[in-house]
């Protein structure tokens, strides 16, 4: 029987929103078991502060995942946060949060990660429930296509192609429940294309976007200075995504 985990200390950071542009303020608190990934905007004066982090919830995912209560009260780019406490095996948190949006960090889930192995990780005492996927399930959308298949632990597998010489096809396959998500997968950075930028921005997309916390490729090269942190990152980070959105199930699951 594997036992269900929550953070050993409350710890917090801070950074700005990558749509919204907004300086944030997030805390991680320990939470009891069975309550799942809750986030709480304390922000709100009037209405339920309180948001489920299921995908019953979402209310977008054009370019990040969004959450919202009945209220209308919501969070956005939950993807990375949800995929670094899938990663580190917390099932149980309180993620407070001062306004409507995560803060980006660095475009990865690996400050995130750090936050909580800083906070410490303990185990409680109730049993970790699962999803054991019985049958292959496809969803298609376009050219894009989805499919969850029976397997045993937990593993990624992506492929993109993107019209880009510098992201091309590239392929993904990951065994998350040998700790490959914290070697392989957290450190990849969310990316974006320079030529986009101008549109996003009159969107109201992309206002806290920077070479800090985004690879972005213009043309046939890296803007950032530092380079790539893998020579897929691009497609590690989609993976990294993916893990972050299959989390909103509310529980782990067992499958490819």
């Amino acid at each position: 029987m594997i036992h269900q985990q929550t953070l050993r200390n409350r710890i917090s950071c801070s950074g700005v929103g990558l749509h919204g542009g907004i300086k944030v303020s997030l805390t991680l608190h320990p939470a009891a078991p069975n309550t799942g990934i809750i986030f709480y905007r304390s922000d709100v004066a009037q209405g339920e502060p309180r948001i489920v982090a299921s995908f019953e919830n979402v209310i977008e995912s054009d370019l990040c995942t969004t959450v919202a209560n009945a209220d209308g009260v919501k969070v956005s780019t939950i993807e990375h946060l949800m995929a670094a406490l899938y990663g580190c095996g917390i099932d149980n948190a309180l993620i407070e949060v001062d306004g409507p949006e995560i803060p980006i960090m660095d475009g990865s889930a690996a400050p995130f990660v750090f936050l909580i192995e800083c906070a410490g990780i303990i185990e409680q005492s109730t049993a970790r429930d699962i999803i054991r996927v019985l049958r292959p399930i496809e969803v298609r959308a376009g050219e894009a296509r989805a499919t969850l298949s029976p397997g045993d632990g937990f593993s990624v597998a992506f492929e993109i192609d993107y019209d880009s010489p510098v992201i091309g096809n590239q392929k993904c396959a990951m065994a998350l429940h040998e700790g490959g998500f914290k070697t392989e997968i957290c450190r990849a950075r969310t990316f974006g294309f320079a030529h986009e930028v101008d549109a996003l921005r009159a969107r109201g997309l992309a206002q806290g976007g920077s070479l800090d916390n985004a690879v972005v490729v213009s043309g046939d090269g890296i803007l950032n200075d530092g380079g790539l942190r893998y020579g897929d990152e691009f497609v590690r980070h989609k993976v990294l995504d993916s893990i972050g959105d299959l989390y909103l199930a509310g529980v782990r699951l067992v499958g490819q």
